[in-house]
């Protein structure tokens, strides 16, 4: 045993996988949770919980003291960081071992250097490792020496990760105000407003090497993760190894990654990141001093924890492996599933999950990696990720069949997410046959939210109307054999479900067989266990899952296509409509599309404004939102002000068209 009392300073599904390696270990597990969490499940399987005193996040998971004071207080041997927050903090790192407890991570100076991207670079030149052209200064040495490197340029955050404060600019005209803006989110998220020009590859892939250092001065690598599936600089789909990278390529990478590892004397897990251009260079980028989201691609391809193997080298022990022991096996890929809308834009959807189903399919061998368990509540002060869907198979090929059907079984209402999204993506030709960039994404957004939209009627709609009013009826039938007789046969009279504004009749001939609108369904199996409507059509079986909200509401999916569908009378339906109205919804109202933070109003009372002019920044679940004007106007009234939290739906301006 490493040690005897773990405590994890961090929450969601980080914590949960790190409280499942300490478990297996017999490690004692502490956990720390906000006023937020005290539901959540890494408070549930936790050893041991403790509140945290404060209301938001600088208050409680970033409050360094008030965590090693628990962590003492309760005689933690070691404190497991995860990744975000505190883990590449490196007073945190710092203040553990001041306190006589073993950080798993990294020592401070080591943070420290690679956390700030111009270090970093200047420490990769000395290793020999090769570097993209770039810039660092303040606003106006980056202005006027921008021109050096030729636009499109990338404008990044010194310090962080994670695709954080980073933006791609193509004309000088814009760059002032992507300087500004990116030293403001970096300032925000890491304390740290330093900004670096870097020159832009127009198509370059991203490629990482998962490191192992311990504190003897030995460093293995653990292969590669190809990372170039992301939107907005976040990544969506990992996977390892690269289907891009040959064995040779990989044995220089891999030796590259190993060589800054040994000579930065690091201490273990990590990763050395790279962007590869179309001729199969490479450029370091980064090195994150932690344990990457996407580590369990790496596990899976080759049987190594790397939770295990992080708690080991923080006790102290030599590395269990060199580098010929480390073996490919097979292809894994990574799905992140996000709390977010794409027929809108991906925004944030935080909110409540009514139903949480993960996959249960039996042929490929796959985890989930999530902080969920049942339903929950998914705060907007928290990152929109909500799990992690990781599938292997002996091929690339076959780990993408794999994942399209546990994409399929996967179910969660009550929220929008982008389940149906990523379905879509890894089944175009293009990822199929690994013709790929960090582009990706932006490039074929039209064509992919499209095929959302084509995809939801690749299962006859119809379906989803019987298997939602089967279950309605069966969950309400009563239990008397003689007045379900006669319940059955007052269902035959049709009543109206609605889905997109459609109104559709529907009515039950008998327990087989339902009439919607004019055309009648009859079927081979009509059964409901729980909340799931399992149904055989035409020779084919079909499961749908099925959540109930207010107001006669239900959330509906099968293989990876949700509908929202409502029961109909025309009084209720008058009473919605009258209702919407009167509260004078129209287009000189501005209104929060999700819950966050007012971070930046640009307007003020009076100002003349140009439609597409943003109006405010809202800040939710990490990400910066525009609010844009949607037509020529001027500024009547203002509801909100900075730093206000706001709710989904408030107003937030009032505007006079010009």
């Amino acid at each position: 045993m490493y040690y005897k009392r773990l405590l994890i300073a961090n929450r969601g599904e980080i914590a949960v996988r790190i409280i499942r390696t300490a478990r297996q270990l017999g490690i004692s597990t502490l956990v720390i949770y906000s006023d937020k969490d005290k539901e959540a499940d890494h408070v549930r399987l936790a050893d041991e919980a403790y509140p945290l005193k404060g209301n938001d996040l600088l208050s409680t998971y970033l409050d360094k003291q008030q965590i090693i004071d628990i962590a003492v207080e309760n005689k933690a041997d070691a404190i497991h960081p995860g990744y975000g927050f505190l883990a590449e903090n490196p007073e945190f790192s710092e203040a553990c071992s001041e306190a006589n407890i073993d950080f798993v991570g990294p020592d401070a100076k080591s943070i420290e250097l690679m956390g700030n991207k111009v270090n970093a670079r200047e420490f990769a030149v000395l290793q020999n490792l090769p570097v993209l052209a770039g810039i660092v200064g303040d606003k106006a040495t980056l202005l006027k020496n921008a021109s050096k490197l030729q636009f499109p340029v990338l404008v990044k955050a010194a310090a962080g990760g994670g695709g954080k404060g980073m933006r791609v600019v193509r004309s000088e005209s814009d760059l002032e105000s992507a300087i500004t803006a990116t030293s403001r989110e970096a300032e925000k998220y890491f304390g740290n407003g330093e900004v670096l020009l870097e020159r832009y590859i127009e198509n370059p892939r991203h490629i990482e090497v998962q490191i192992l250092g311990d504190k003897h001065g030995n460093a293995i690598h653990l292969f590669e993760r190809e990372c170039s599936i992301q939107r907005r600089f976040q990544k969506i789909i990992e996977e390892a190894p690269s289907a891009s990278v040959s064995p040779e390529l990989r044995e220089k990478m891999g030796n590259a990654a190993v060589r800054l590892t040994q000579a930065l004397g690091y201490s273990n897990a990590g990763t050395i990141e790279f962007l590869m251009d179309e001729n199969q260079e490479f450029y370091f980028l980064e090195m994150n001093t932690r344990i990457q989201v996407e580590h369990p691609v790496t596990e899976m391809i080759t049987g190594i924890d790397l939770v295990e193997e992080q708690l080991a080298i923080a006790s102290g022990k030599k590395l269990r492996y060199k580098q010929e022991d480390i073996v490919l096996n097979g292809h894994a890929i990574e799905a992140r599933i996000y709390a977010e809308d794409p027929l809108q834009d991906f925004i944030p959807s935080p909110g409540d999950i009514e139903l949480y189903k993960e996959p249960s399919i039996s042929n490929t061998k796959f985890r989930v990696d999530s902080a969920l368990s049942k339903p929950s509540t998914i705060h907007p002060d928290f990152d929109p990720m909500i799990s992690k869907l990781i599938v292997w198979d002996e091929t690339r090929e076959l780990a993408i069949d794999g994942l399209k059907q546990a994409l399929s079984d996967y179910h969660i209402h009550g929220i929008e997410n982008n389940i149906h999204f990523l379905k879509n993506l890894i089944g175009t030709n293009e990822f199929i046959s690994n013709k790929i960039s960090t582009h990706f994404c932006k490039q074929n957004e039209k064509k992919l939210i499209d095929n959302m939209c084509v995809d939801q009627e690749s299962i006859d709609p119809s379906l989803f109307y019987v298997a939602f009013s089967h279950y309605d009826l069966s969950v309400n039938k009563p239990q008397n054999i003689w007045e379900e007789i006669g319940y059955w046969r007052n269902a035959r009279q049709a009543f109206k479900i609605t889905h997109n504004d459609k109104t559709i009749e529907i009515s039950a001939i008998d327990k087989m067989t339902y009439k919607v609108d004019n055309k009648f369904y009859h079927f081979e199996k009509l059964s409901v266990n729980d909340n799931c409507v399992t149904l055989i059509y035409k020779g084919k079986i079909y499961s749908f899952y099925i959540s109930k909200s207010e107001r006669n509401e239900a959330h509906v999916s099968c293989q990876g296509i949700l509908m929202n569908l409502r029961r109909w009378s025309d009084s209720e339906n008058k009473i919605f409509n009258e209702s919407y109205e009167s509260e004078g919804n129209s287009g000189d109202r501005i209104i929060a599309p999700l819950p966050g933070k007012v971070v930046k109003i640009n307007v003020k009372i009076g100002d003349k404004i140009k439609k597409s002019d943003v109006l405010i920044i809202l800040e939710s679940m990490k990400m910066e939102n525009s609010i844009l004007a949607p037509f020529d106007a001027v500024v009547s009234e203002i509801m909100v002000k900075e730093g206000e939290q706001v709710k989904s739906q408030m107003e937030l301006i009032k505007l006079i068209e010009a």
